[in-house]
């Protein structure tokens, strides 16, 4: 039985004259798209233009809230309660769902982006939330979460399809946590060595913590992130590394 996987990168993320990654580039190469939502990143016609080209090339599209912090990035923690995360996650997911609707067509799942997403994976309560508020706004739609969080147990709990996620150029800490960005081995910076545990994740359901323990994984999708220099030659790498070990690159099914 061939194997196979979803691989997801995170676009829209310019911000008005202001351009991030490389999304028409790097569109092609992926079976996901995850579309931010104008809190972290992002803003309305950058929403719609980054729709209309997922649906230019059969990509499903899925909405990228975060927390609301522009200058930030999304990627500065902020003290929020669980009621204020299910506010953050209808508000933003409701706001792609309309645009992806005018282009006549759908989102198909969630992923909640950067400090938001870290702090989900450790806290059920916030977890739970945020499950709920995919839930509420539409039962049909995925939950992407870091395989074996909080996430993926509030998704359980709460009733929605949980897609686990790994990472391909992000390094483990033991306990199955990503490494802290602010850490100097939070990156994995080699196209060999991020193959190389992209393989063990998908193939061997494994992968290698920092301190050299290695780690049981689930790998439903694969995050790429398209903001990092070189985005373009990585997934172009990455893909072809797959594809030649006969990983069929696919959208997780409905």
């Amino acid at each position: 039985m061939s194997k196979q996987v979803d691989l997801n990168c995170d676009m829209g993320e310019s911000f008005g004259a202001w351009r991030m990654g490389q999304d028409e580039a790097v569109m092609g190469l992926v079976s996901s798209a995850n579309i931010a939502c104008g809190f972290h990143a992002g803003d309305p016609g950058t929403m719609r233009e980054t729709v209309s080209l997922a649906c230019k090339h059969g990509v499903n599209i899925g909405a990228h809230p975060g927390l609301p912090d522009l200058m930030g990035f999304g990627r500065r923690e902020m003290q929020i309660t669980p009621q204020q995360a299910y506010d953050l996650m209808v508000v933003q997911i409701g706001a792609l769902q309309a645009v992806a609707r005018s282009q006549a067509s759908q989102i198909h799942h969630v992923k909640a982006h950067g400090a938001l997403y870290n702090m989900a994976a450790r806290d059920l309560k916030l977890a739970r939330a945020i499950a709920q508020s995919v839930k509420d706004v539409d039962p049909s739609l995925q939950l992407y979460g870091l395989a074996g969080s909080a996430l993926v147990e509030a998704g359980a709990q709460v009733g929605v399809r949980v897609v686990q996620e790994v990472f391909a150029d992000r390094a483990y800490q033991p306990d199955g946590a990503l490494v802290g960005r602010q850490h100097a081995q939070a990156m994995i910076e080699s196209r060999e060595a991020a193959l190389e545990q992209v393989l063990n994740m998908v193939l061997d359901k494994r992968v290698r913590a920092i301190d050299g323990s290695w780690l049981t994984v689930q790998a439903d999708t694969i995050c790429l992130h398209g903001d990092q220099p070189g985005a373009l030659e990585f997934a172009q790498f990455l893909h072809q590394g797959l594809t030649h070990a006969g990983v069929r690159i696919s959208p997780p099914a409905p």
